[in-house]
This record gives C-alpha cells, structure tokens and sequence, in this order.
C-alpha cells in the first residue's frame, strides 16, 4: 500500500487484471480529486479505467444494492473533548447499507397547463394548470371572475404562485404528465425566470436542477429534491409499447376507448377561444388530459413497472432508457469479483460490422396451412448455450494460443469463448429464474422489466456506448442465429416440409396437404419436440454444449398470403397476411391495411378483398362495386392522408411531398386570416387529400378530388399484389367501367 506525496491518494496491489491480462492497481481517494488525479496518471502516460463510474453508483452496485437499501448503525465511541479533532465528530455512528426489499407506496399527481397558440414576435402566455390524482381535482385558470370547475387567479405570477402552493400541499412523491419535460415543465420553466421567480418545485420549497444533454441540446434533465418527474411518452417507450402515434389523444383512444374533448390540428385555436368565451369548458378540456394521464398510467400498471424496473436495475425512475447503465450495474460487480477492471469506451474490437438478424428471402405466394415455429428468448439462450460473455471473451482469447483447447467455444470474427468463467450466461438464468417466478407469483410489471433487461443484452453488447461493445460478441450472438435458423429450416426441408419465410428467431412451415386445425396443431407440437430433441442432440455432438434453445409452436394459419416485392418477384420481408386458425381473425403484418401512411380506404379494401380472396367468396362484382362507389364520391370520407411534418416547413424546400404542400396551402391561408402558421416553426401532423389542383389540407379543401389518383395509387396497388397470385387482371377487370368515370 502506497501513499502519494502531496496527495490524498491511497495505491492499492489487488488481485485485479486489464482485459489485456496486465495487472491493475487500485487508487483510492476522495472524490474531489478525481480528475485532477486523472490529468496527473494522464502526463505520465498511465491509463485510468472505470473512472466515469460515479463514487455514489460504485458504493452501491459493489453492495447489489437497487432500488432500496437497509441501514444498519452501530453506536460510535464517543471520542474525549479534550483529544477530539475539528474533524471528528463527538457521536456520529457507523452506517453500512445493504440490499433491501422495501417497495414503497408513492403519491402521484398528474400536471398538465394549457398556453397560447405560439406566434412569431408575441409573448406567449400561460392560461391554465389542472391537477388530477383519484383523490384530488384542481385547475388554476386565469380569469377576472371565478367559474364553474376552475379557481380564478389574477395574473401570471399569481398563478405560478398558487401552482407551487398546490404542489406543496398535496405533496406528491411524482408528478407524472405528457410531452411534460419538454414542453410543461420546459414552458413553466421560461415563466418563473420571466417574472424572477425561484422554480421551487422541490420539497421544502427547493429548486430543481435544469440540465439539457451536450450530445442533444433537445434532451433535458431534471433533479428535483424530494420528488420525481415523469413524461408518458417517455415511460411507455421504456416499457416498450408501440403505437403509430404517441400523442395523447391516439394513445388514449388505443388503450382507453375514448380521448380528448377537443380534437384535430386546430386544437390550438380552439383553445385560445375557449379561454375568451368559455374559461369552463376550458378547464374542463384541461382536466380530462390530467385524467387521461393517469389513466394511462393505471392501465399499462407503469407506476409498479417502473417501481419493479428500479429494484432491478439500480436506475431511478426518471432515468428512462438506461439500458446500458442497467447492464453495467449488474454486470461490473461480478466482473470485479472475478477479478478483472472493466475496459474503457472505445477499447472494444470493432473491425468487422455485426450483421443484425437473420431474414430469409420469402417465397411469395398464397398457401393453405401454414404453421410459424418461434425460438423463446432466442438472443438471451444463444448467450447461454455459447457462454457468450466480455469476461468469457478476453479469457478465452488469452488462452487461445494454450495447448489445451478444450475449454473453448469458438464464435465469430475469430472470437473464442470460456468454458468456464464468464459472468453473463449465469446472468441471463438468474434472471431468467427470477422471471419465471415473477409470472408464477402474478406479478406481471416484475416480468414485464427483467424481460426488457434480458432482451437488452445483445443491443448493449452491440452499442458503441457500452464499455464492452465488441463485434466478436454482437456477431457471435446474431450470426449463431443466422446458423440456427438456418439448419432449423434445413431439418424442417428433411422431414418433408417446406419453410417460406424466416425471420430473425421463426420459421414459418407450408404444410402441402390438407389437415383439420386440430392435425395442425398436433403437428406443430411434435415439430416443436422433435426439432429441440435435434438441436440438443447437435449441439452436445458439435460443441459438447446443453443446449438452452427452446423453439415454441406460435400459430396455426390456416390461409395465408407472402406478397412479392412490388414490381418484382422476390419475395417481401416482415410483410403478410393469414386467417389465423386458433380464433379466425385475419393477421396482417406490415401491410397496407396496418400502415398509417395509406388512407383509410386501401386499409379498409386491403381487409375486404383479402378476407373474400382467403374465404373463397365472390369479390368481383363486390370489386367493381367499390370502384364506382369510389367515383360516384360515397368514399370521400376515406381519402384523407395524414402523415407528419417531422420537421418546420421552411426546410422542406429542394423537394416537397404531397404532405409539405398541404402544409404549405395551409399556412398561406392562415397567414392571410392574420393567424399564426401551423406549421413554420415546428411541424406537426398533416391532414390532406389529393385533388384535381394538387395536395389540399382537409380544411380548404375547393378543387375536386382526383379519384383516379386513389384508383392507381391506393386501391390497385392492393390488388395488384395479391392478384399476382390469383391470375387476375386488375387494369383488365376495371377497363369496362373506364368510360363510366
């Protein structure tokens, strides 16, 4: 052990190695001195590591510690007065942490604030803040005289006044909200410093730290002392739910059955009037967002998921994303207490790029029986039956030039792997332990978070912002897949059947001959058998391996449909459709009929035509119906495109899609109302049609609508694509109703 001269550090021998094999020395010292510490090894040509890992998470993941923690005192000597020191205090007890298994029962409030419809060169203006917990109702409203649903306050300052009154006397433990940190809390923000005013969001009137990413100047950061900030939007993509749109009135309407009082892109001005001529309604219109808030909230359980996902983790509940620093909390640890120091960013092998999943070319075509054959968790059970590991790699490849082989597994890119000492393997099974014990005992956000951290392990080991990123890992885990499915399909081709279509961790088996759902299902259960009693078998033969593969029988399609790329005969990817036999609902997966940016007319056609094709019903008359029904104006209500602006209008200007002119029509014409445009400065969602005069916003919508357009470009592609199939004609079928439109 060695002192430093003139520093407070502390050099320390341990049992510890570099993922070179070089051995490591331990520095201690306070905290303070950290980077000044650094810049000195640094002018000495000597490498630091692990010094971005902060002393307080360090003091916590050496113990497990997550989420909570006991604490345990023991009583201090108390020290004489006459030998004390200024630094020794007289009775301060000895504290030590460890795992703890509280879960605690917080109090949360849902914010929301309505403001004034942005306009270039006018201050905007705040006009109201609802408050909604199932025990509590409030909304602020500035207004001259009081109403119904709202307390009246005078003037912006009051009201940010009585905000922080609010706040402090429900006292709630998180504030939960939508687009909240980006733009409520980011707005409420410019207000307090407009009028001076300390945002004292805290408890016990303290402030909350403000601070944005210097990767993205978009990103914020909030520290607020006592409390907890959360955005909807935020937490929902955390727990991985997908929607087509995330904003508050679609996602309420997918998961809720029902939205906001007021819909639709004048939202912003409907507002405004409210706050002239109707200030309850306006409250009203404030408090249901509250409301559906947290409703959200109460029906995706997220408040227990991002409880449970912290226990796990060691990730505060606002930390969203994180799924790095997840890793790094579990894995650092054990990496130390197996005696090595983790590498730097940067320090991984990267000289080949990992390819991503495997996606076999489809056969195109219309099939009956069709059965689809998953692998569970196929990224996590490649990790365990390959010993897929950053410890397992450096050690392995250490001893590969060693004359005994045998306690190697080899992977890809000239990656070697340790049969014995890796971390992540016996990771993924505890987890995997725990999981299956969460879903026994009924707690469905406990799954619900190790399933997300376990699926997590690949895309970590795989990220350029994780210290173990490596190729040799990210490769050796996805082309193992590629090698999988592979020889799963070619076993399947053995035993007599064909595969159509794989995709990353399924097959999807044509069964050519007829059989009833139940001989399907049998079927589909003894292929499942069979092919894991084979894969066992192969990797025990091959690699002395136990295999953790399980392939699982998905479904049964009783008709099903692969499309070809449009215009050519190859087959598409991640794109079908089928009867799905176990309750006869048509599935389809990246179609027409599931894809936002085609109108609701392909949609509802595709769903039609391809119900009737698949059913073997009559569709040609009905087909012709729909055609003229188009040109007669009795679809006009499904013609409407709504696609987003994802960025201000201003910089679409070398090319414009039909979705920008729209835009464009329409803030010409709210500019020549004396209105703010819609679309300058920020995007947005943009509801058009197209006409005889171009793209038209639904709005000022003056110029017949082009119905050939929809005819060529909406519905024929549609049934082009299946009629490839079928031996129909669709230019042909229509020709003789040509001269009616």
């Amino acid at each position: 052990m060695i002192t430093a001269l003139g520093w407070p550090v502390t050099l320390k021998d341990l049992e510890l190695r570099l993922f070179s094999g070089e051995i490591a020395t331990a520095c201690y010292l306070p905290s303070s001195y950290l980077y000044r510490w650094r810049n000195v090894l640094s002018d000495q040509s000597i490498a630091v590591f692990e010094l971005d890992v902060r002393p307080t998470d360090r003091y916590l993941m050496e113990r497990f510690i997550a989420g909570s923690a006991a604490i345990h005192t023991v009583a201090a000597t108390i020290t004489p007065a006459a030998t004390r020191t200024p630094a020794t205090h007289p009775s301060l007890p000895t504290v030590h942490l460890t795992p703890g298994d509280y879960i605690p029962s917080l109090r949360y409030l849902s914010i929301d604030i309505e403001t004034s419809f942005p306009r270039n060169n006018e201050p905007d203006r705040l006009f109201s803040i609802a408050f909604f917990a199932p025990d509590f109702e409030c909304v602020l409203m500035l207004s001259d005289a009081p109403g119904d649903g709202f307390e009246a306050v005078p003037d912006e300052c009051t009201l940010l006044s009585r905000f922080l009154e609010v706040i402090s006397e429900y006292d709630p433990d998180v504030i939960i909200g939508w687009n909240f940190i980006q733009f409520d809390m980011a707005f409420l923000r410019r207000k307090f410093e407009e009028y001076g005013m300390p945002f004292a969001l805290g408890r016990n009137g303290e402030t909350l730290d403000w601070r944005t990413s210097s990767q993205n100047p978009d990103r914020i950061f909030l520290h607020t002392p006592g409390r907890v900030v959360l955005d909807g939007i935020e937490c929902l993509r955390t727990a991985t739910w997908q929607f087509e749109s995330f904003a508050l009135d679609d996602v309420a309407a997918n998961l809720l059955g029902e939205g906001k009082l007021l819909h639709g892109d004048e939202r912003g001005q409907d507002i405004e009037r409210l706050f002239l001529e109707d200030k309850s309604q306006l409250a009203a219109y404030n408090l249901k967002d509250c409301e559906l808030v947290w409703r959200i909230f109460e029906h995706t359980d997220m408040f227990s998921f991002l409880i449970e996902r912290s226990r796990m983790t060691g990730l505060l509940m606002d930390r969203m994303g994180g799924s790095v620093a997840a890793f790094e909390y579990m894995y650092l640890p054990r990496l130390h207490r197996a005696g090595w120091v983790a590498p730097n960013l940067g320090d991984g092998y990267s000289s080949e790029k990992s390819p991503g999943g495997y996606v076999m070319d489809s056969r195109p075509g219309i099939y009956r029986h069709v059965l689809v054959l998953d692998f569970k968790s196929l990224y996590p059970s490649i990790i365990r039956t390959f010993r897929i590991d950053p410890l397992g790699l450096i050690v392995g490849m250490l001893d590969a030039d060693s004359p005994v082989s045998t306690d190697l597994i080899p992977g890809y890119f000239g990656g070697q792997f340790h049969r014995q000492e890796h971390i992540l393997p016996d990771l993924i099974q505890h987890l995997g332990d725990l999981r299956e014990r969460a879903k026994r005992a009924g707690n469905t956000p406990l799954s619900q978070a190790i399933k997300i951290i376990m699926a997590s392990c690949y895309g970590v080991l795989g990220s350029e912002g994780c210290r173990f990123y490596d190729t040799r890992l990210s490769a050796s885990i996805t082309k193992r897949g590629h090698d999988i499915i592979q020889r799963t399909t070619a076993y399947i081709a053995e035993r007599g059947y064909q595969v159509i279509y794989g995709d990353t961790d399924s097959v999807f088996v044509w069964v050519d001959h007829p059989l009833s759902d139940t001989e399907a299902d049998a079927l589909g259960q003894q292929l499942m058998v069979d092919i894991n009693l084979w894969l066992t078998n192969e990797l025990s033969r091959e690699f002395g391996l136990k295999s953790y593969l399980e392939l699982e029988y998905e479904t049964h399609y009783r008709q099903f449909f692969m499309p070809s790329i449009r215009g050519a005969d190859t087959g598409s990817k991640k794109r079908y459709a089928g009867i799905r036999a176990k309750d006869n609902e048509l599935v389809f997966k990246g179609l027409e009929a599931v894809r936002s940016d085609w109108t609701p007319l392909a949609r509802a056609f595709q769903k039609e035509l391809y119900r009737r094709v698949f059913a073997d019903e009559p569709w040609l008359d009905w087909l012709k119906s729909e055609v003229q029904a188009l040109f007669d104006g009795q679809r006009d209500t499904l013609l409407i495109y709504r696609k987003r602006l994802r960025r201000p209008l201003p910089h679409y200007q070398r090319s414009r899609p039909p979705h920008a002119k729209a835009a464009a029509v329409m803030d010409r014409w709210l500019e020549s109302q004396n209105r703010p445009a819609r679309y300058e400065t920020r995007g947005g969602w943009v509801s058009y049609v197209i006409t005889l005069g171009g793209p038209e916003p639904i709005e000022l919508t003056t110029s017949t609508l082009d119905y050939q357009h929809y005819l060529e470009k909406q519905i024929q592609p549609v049934a082009d694509s299946i009629f490839q199939f079928t031996g129909h004609d669709f230019a042909e079928i229509i020709k003789q109703q040509q001269t009616l439109f």
